[in-house]
């Protein structure tokens, strides 16, 4: 290349990078990281995977000046000699990197981070058939927002059949990743038989106004665990979402509980239907609430005229009704019944929804089946239980 006087030389990119490079061959060009070692968080400096890179080219050097000696110290005298603070660097990078651990390709930051613990308590009071969930604080969590905070809340699910009717949630504590919420959850109606073959879900989330909550992590306490009446503590590291078995039958989602009392009054030879209360009702309003009664049939009906109903209780998911039906029936005549049990939300001006249902009887199994022997076996004794609600209509009723 030719060039005009007064001009300035021109350096080409490929000859400004390749500082190291004099007459001979090109020699690689150094990386900042030679000079500060790096190691993948959670792991020792001292746990190596091979041997240190520079001693393998500094072997690799030695045996090629040793082949081409002649040809390198013809070179020696045109490189510029090392500096005190050249030399010192290289000397201490060196020395640092006999320990050091080679970057680890496709190395993922989420495999050693944890996401955090959390310290809770259950006791299941089953005199009153409630589950008392105490969510006492966590730890560690992982951060979710740009200011490497969260803001935290807990909600809980009952397995399977989980629904919008039997979530409960605490507060939401905000930039934080150690929460403290020392609150209380309780799960009004669960039976014994809940206990053997329901799971509880405790998931960690964060909240985010603008945009769809983020799940940080879970932990799930199968309930047979649990002794009656006894409070057991656990604190127990949150783990990535678990699937959920999509085999269950969605027929059979549940809808909240209701409590029922029955009772065969031999003097009057009737059968005395309670219905006490409701709890976990699913909400089938805008509001976040429904409007709910209960409606009982004794079937089958023939004359059509065992329809009882209570009244309505507003805006309410947890409401207490009270009320008593009676039924005058034989009592040899109850092996042959089943009571239906419906609750509906009260709507103005259009069709109510049906919230869920649940039938007693012969035909029936587990609590409700068991319920209904203990009233037969039991006349003129008043027999509480309560039941789980789904979403699956008894009889196809129309309201």
């Amino acid at each position: 290349m030719t060039q005009r006087k007064g001009e300035k030389p021109t350096i080409s990119i490929q000859e400004h990078m390749a500082i190291d490079v004099c007459p001979g061959p090109i020699q690689p060009i150094k990386q900042i990281s030679d000079y500060f070692p790096r190691y993948p968080r959670g792991l020792p400096p001292a746990a190596h995977l091979g041997p240190p890179l520079r001693a393998q080219s500094s072997s690799a050097s030695t045996a090629s000046s040793t082949a081409d000696g002649s040809h390198e110290d013809a070179h020696a005298l045109d490189r510029p000699a090392l500096g005190p603070v050249a030399a010192g660097a290289s000397g201490c990078s060196a020395g640092s990197r006999r320990d050091e651990e080679p970057d680890v390709e496709g190395y993922d930051s989420d495999d050693s981070t944890t996401l955090g613990t959390l310290e809770f308590s259950l006791l299941y009071d089953q005199e009153n058939n409630a589950l008392h969930c105490t969510i006492n604080k966590a730890k560690g969590l992982k951060p979710m927002d740009h200011n490497g905070l969260s803001d935290p809340y807990v909600k809980l699910h009952l397995l399977p059949g989980a629904s919008k009717a039997n979530k409960l949630r605490t507060k939401t504590l905000h930039n934080t990743l150690n929460p403290v919420w020392s609150e209380t959850l309780t799960y009004y109606g669960i039976t014994d038989e809940d206990m053997v073959r329901k799971t509880l879900r405790i998931s960690v989330c964060d909240e985010d106004k603008f945009r769809h909550n983020e799940f940080i992590g879970e932990t799930r306490i199968p309930l047979k665990k649990l002794k009656p009446n006894q409070l057991k503590n656990f604190n127990n590291c949150l783990e990535k979402q678990l699937p959920v078995n999509k085999s269950e039958d969605k027929s059979l989602e549940e809808r909240g509980r209701i409590m029922i009392s029955l009772k065969y009054n031999t003097q009057k030879s009737c059968l005395v239907v309670g219905i006490i209360r409701c709890a976990h009702l699913a909400a089938m309003d805008a509001n976040g609430f429904s409007d709910p009664y209960v409606k009982t049939y004794l079937k089958p009906d023939e004359n059509k005229k065992s329809k009882h109903k209570t009244a309505v209780k507003k805006k309410t998911l947890n409401p207490e009704f009270n009320e008593e039906f009676c039924y005058d029936i034989k009592y040899a005549d109850l092996t042959k019944k089943t009571l239906e049990v419906t609750v509906w939300d009260y709507d103005i001006g259009k069709s109510n929804d049906f919230i869920g249902g649940v039938s007693l009887g012969i035909n029936a199994n587990g609590e409700r089946l068991k319920h209904w022997f203990d009233c037969l076996k039991n006349k003129d004794k008043k027999i509480e239980r309560w039941h789980t609600l789904t979403n699956e209509l008894p009889g196809a009723l129309n309201d």
